[in-house]
């Protein structure tokens, strides 16, 4: 039977890895504690590890899994960009889970725009205090808007599917473009420029990283919406912010955050959060920001176990995985 460290647990991990982990024939240790250099040799006497978004496999935490006998990493999320995939080669094999379900992501995305735009955070907010006042509440119809969908993977095609529920006009933007029917694939730029909506559906990689700064936020229509599902390191925060004080941008609706390691997924309501940006993040009555739970559903949570553990039996087994993630130098 081979034997699993399981990191930066939560209960809904346990629920559904248990029960498909006897089909696989797996012993799971799972650790509350995120996974990274001082926490890897809780590993030891391990053959695997399975890791989420916010645990750090740098160079240093693989030559130490490496060392205590690990030969796997499994992802239980489909982005990798928190492991050195050029340290982890020849070391560790590395396996994601790339659409445990598209919807779910997709779903949210449209939810956060919903709720944003019509200002239902706040309205909720209110008529709880008996205030049934509708000052400020305005929003403005999505039919024949534009959205500009960056990415067009699985969950980018999910979402074009609901805006074209919508009656919306979609501009796409992707490095690997797809044949969609009704969508009109753009340069990035004429994209920024063209969009009311903005929402990314992309990796986080070297080249993306802060894509939406001071300059592309400059280039976007006045009172543009912006949507980030994916990655929080895709936008740079203060000049979000900057953006919103200006009016440049009139709403962002945020399931991720680029120092969100710190404190999503946990409760940190009885400490003092020390992140200024943060906390005027959530100051902002036009942004409104959920805890990375866009994924956060039965279908997704389901799919996640059984692929991750898949991706691990084939590991041991010696077949080839298509989800194996392998370290790809720039050209």
């Amino acid at each position: 039977m081979k034997k699993i460290a399981f990191f930066d647990t939560k209960p809904y991990d346990v629920e559904w890895f248990d029960r498909y982990k006897k089909q696989y024939d797996f012993e799971i240790q799972y650790f509350e504690a995120k996974l990274g250099v001082s926490t890897s040799v809780m590993a030891r006497g391990c053959d695997a590890v399975v890791a989420f978004v916010n645990d750090e496999m740098n160079a240093e935490t693989i030559d130490s899994l490496a060392d205590c006998g690990v030969t796997a990493i499994g992802l239980r999320c489909a982005g990798f960009n928190n492991v050195d995939l050029k340290h982890a080669e020849g070391k560790l094999k590395v396996y994601r889970v790339p659409a445990y379900s598209p919807n779910a992501v997709a779903e949210h995305a449209m939810a956060l725009l919903l709720c944003i735009n019509r200002k239902v955070h706040r309205a909720y907010n209110r008529v709880r205090e008996y205030n049934f006042s509708l000052k400020g509440l305005t929003g403005f119809d999505l039919k024949g808007k534009t959205v500009g969908v960056v990415g067009t993977g699985k969950i980018g095609k999910a979402f074009v599917d609901i805006c074209k529920g919508f009656g919306m006009k979609i501009l796409a933007y992707d490095p690997y473009p797809s044949d969609l029917p009704g969508v009109d694939y753009v340069e990035l730029e004429e994209l920024l420029r063209g969009s009311h909506i903005i929402a990314l559906h992309c990796p986080l990689t070297l080249q993306n990283y802060h894509m939406i700064n001071k300059n592309t936020l400059r280039i976007m229509k006045d009172g543009v919406y912006i949507i980030n599902t994916s990655r929080g390191a895709l936008i740079d925060a203060e000049a979000l912010l900057d953006a919103i004080k200006t009016e440049k941008v009139a709403g962002a609706g945020l399931d991720v955050y680029e120092e969100e390691s710190d404190f999503f997924f946990e409760d940190v309501s009885d400490t003092v959060v020390n992140d200024d940006v943060l906390k005027l993040l959530l100051s902002t009555p036009n942004i409104l920001i959920t805890s990375h739970q866009a994924f956060l559903t039965e279908e997704a949570l389901q799919a996640i176990a059984e692929i991750t553990l898949q991706n691990l039996k084939n590991h041991f087994d010696g077949n080839k995985s298509e989800n194996e993630v392998l370290f790809k130098p720039k050209e």
